[in-house]
């Protein structure tokens, strides 16, 4: 095997292991991990099961990859937001607790509220998928409280409380605001959500 046919190889099996993915992102993102069987996933990506353990060697792992390939997404889009050009930190953070609200829809998230979703149901499943919920989760609250204590060095943020305290604070704030969302139906707790961030922040309306 040439070197062209090796490397077009090798992008072919990425090409399928992030389809496996991303269709098990949108799936199980919508009806959680346990409810969901490989098939149901393998038949909607049009991959062939036998396939499947040629890229993960279990459901376990895959629903570790799946949440390690989840956060790699989110965090590249956080810090997306955290370098819009033109904007104070404050403006960037305000930004960042928007694009939650927009993404962590109680009808369809389309497999961007996957933390929410799996949360709970996972931490008790496995531990490996309990440690990635928490790298992922700490990497969230590490580059909020980043974006925070460059807030308060460029003047557009105030805090009472040291950032890593507040970003810890407001990340649980908002996860729970998410459950309750998928519970009411509503809206209302990202509107009470952003309330109480914009106090702790000192943000104008």
């Amino acid at each position: 095997m040439n070197s062209a046919t090796a490397t077009a190889t090798a992008t072919d099996a990425l090409d399928v292991r992030d389809k496996i993915l991303a269709t098990g992102q949108r799936i199980m993102g919508g009806k959680g991990f346990s409810a969901v069987g490989l098939n149901e996933v393998l038949t909607a990506a049009g991959v062939p099961k036998g396939s499947f353990y040629h890229y993960f060697g279990s459901k376990e792992a895959f629903g570790e990859a799946l949440l390690e390939d989840y956060f790699a997404s989110y965090l590249a889009e956080m810090e997306g937001i955290f370098r819009l050009p033109g904007q104070t930190k404050a403006q960037q953070v305000a930004a960042y607790f928007q694009s939650w609200r927009d993404n962590q829809s109680f009808d369809d998230c389309q497999g961007k509220c996957l933390a929410v979703k799996l949360g709970a149901e996972v931490a008790d499943l496995s531990a490996s998928m309990r440690a990635a919920l928490k790298r992922g989760t700490a990497g969230i609250i590490a580059r909020l409280a980043q974006a925070m204590r460059q807030g308060v060095e460029d003047g557009s943020l105030s805090l009472d409380d040291a950032p890593e305290n507040v970003a810890q604070s407001l990340y649980q704030l908002w996860l729970g605001a998410s459950v309750m969302v998928k519970i009411v139906r509503t809206p209302q707790p990202f509107d009470a959500a952003w309330q109480t961030t914009r106090g702790m922040l000192r943000l104008s309306p």
